[in-house]
């Protein structure tokens, strides 16, 4: 029997079952206390065990509510990342496979009317098939950031250089990148995280910041990766809690880089530009190689 007793107690209740228990429990205390006080009784000493498990039931549950209750952001905004980055890759697989096989088709189906047309409209079919041309164009490169295929392919660098030619190329910003180590070895959400962070600051430079010029500047360094981004426009004040005051895409940055434990730090007033500071540190293993390498 005392084995059978200990057994019980260390056989784990689940959540579910915890609050079943402890629901019994509080209707058993509450039916006990009403019998005791209606027929004017002492109150048993059975009763009184059963409202002290009431009590420690009650702060069971309560404390597994608050525990649950207090990792319960981390592991939304943890999920919510993960949810945008699979439907940017489904939106970029249906623009580049469907829309932009039905534009390569409708080109050239303007290049065959354009051959058999009288003289007269091809003009007409010129400008048509220069759309089509432009709007393939565009769909190509919004598939491209929605889902930047060639991070696995060309490393996060090559990425960056491509994604910076392709948003400010028909533009009066002049840009420049730094990067003067190999960054071989970077973990792939580091190496996203990266590559979103640095994509939402050009656009907020693009839309907001008037600059002239921008610099984005990769460093490996003993704590982890670097990034730095820099632009000489109109700046802004940055705000305590980005989200509630409207700087959503500051918002995105910092749940990004938190979720690896890392920092963000932005240095901005208005008229003097803004400055963007992202530690991505790195996993204790690498740390600890790298640390030993050292040594040796």
């Amino acid at each position: 029997m005392h084995a059978s007793i200990k057994s019980f107690k260390l056989w784990p209740l689940s959540k579910k079952s915890t609050r079943r228990l402890t629901a019994l429990l509080c209707m058993g205390s509450v039916a006990g206390n009403l019998t005791v006080y209606f027929n004017g009784m002492a109150l048993p000493a059975g009763l009184l065990a059963l409202n002290l498990a009431t009590i420690a039931s009650v702060w069971h549950v309560q404390r597994q509510s608050g525990n649950s209750i207090k990792f319960q952001p981390r592991e939304l905004a943890e999920r919510m990342l993960e949810v945008q980055e699979t439907e940017r890759h489904r939106l970029s697989r249906e623009l580049h496979d469907d829309i932009g096989q039905m534009l390569t088709a409708a080109k050239m189906q303007s290049d065959w009317l354009q051959r058999r047309v009288a003289p007269e409209w091809h003009k007409q079919c010129a400008v048509l098939c220069s759309t089509l041309d432009e709007t393939l164009a565009k769909v190509r490169d919004v598939s491209a950031i929605l889902n930047p295929r060639q991070l696995a392919s060309l490393g996060l660098e090559a990425s960056l250089r491509a994604h910076l030619v392709r948003t400010l190329g028909n533009t009066t910003v002049s840009w420049s990148m730094e990067c003067h180590q190999r960054l071989a070895g970077i973990p792939d959400d580091m190496a996203v995280a990266a590559y979103r962070i640095t994509q939402e600051a050009v656009t907020n430079m693009l839309r907001h910041a008037q600059a002239d010029n921008v610099l984005v500047r990769l460093e490996r360094s003993p704590e982890g990766l670097l990034l730095h981004i820099a632009d000489d426009g109109l700046g802004f004040t940055p705000a305590e809690n980005p989200g509630q005051e409207g700087q959503c895409g500051m918002a995105g940055m910092a749940e990004r880089i938190a979720l690896l434990g890392g920092a963000l730090t932005v240095h901005s007033e208005p008229g003097q530009g803004t400055q963007i500071d992202a530690l991505f540190p790195w996993a204790p293993r690498v740390r600890e190689r790298a640390n030993k390498s050292k040594g040796l």
